[in-house]
């Protein structure tokens, strides 16, 4: 008998109360844009706790990725999102988009770069703000 009350208690601890699933359809829609060695916008500034939509789109011929490891390993990201984000980034091919749905980590600042050959170097580098 107290096995089976202390799994239960145990359950009940584990699992946050009032934890309520994230309505991702009103998740702020935020568009960020690759291009030929630049982020547009070079920074996002989003807000601790908020659900969003990265939209991202490569508007160049070759492949370029978006680069934020410790951004993504502190956001919570939905889990259809954790296909999409291999190595703490986003990696596209030219004219390919991406949507990645997180919820926004504690309040910082963030580097995010492409990890391409020289393309930080020419200015593909930008920073999130996490407010």
């Amino acid at each position: 008998m107290r096995l089976p009350l202390l799994l239960v208690s145990a359950l009940l601890f584990a699992v946050p109360l009032g934890a309520q699933p994230v309505d991702w359809s009103n998740a702020k829609v935020v568009d960020v844009e690759l291009s030929n060695y630049a982020f547009s916008p070079t920074t996002l500034t989003l807000q601790h706790g908020v659900p969003y939509r990265l939209h991202i789109v490569n508007k160049a011929g070759g492949s370029h990725n978006f680069l934020a490891r410790t951004f993504f390993a502190q956001a919570t990201l939905d889990p259809s999102s954790s296909a999409v984000v291999k190595k703490g980034g986003v990696e596209l091919g030219g004219g390919e988009s991406a949507d990645v749905r997180l919820i926004a980590p504690q309040p910082g600042t963030f580097d995010v770069h492409c990890s391409h050959f020289m393309h930080s170097s020419f200015g593909m580098k930008g920073t999130i703000v996490v407010q």
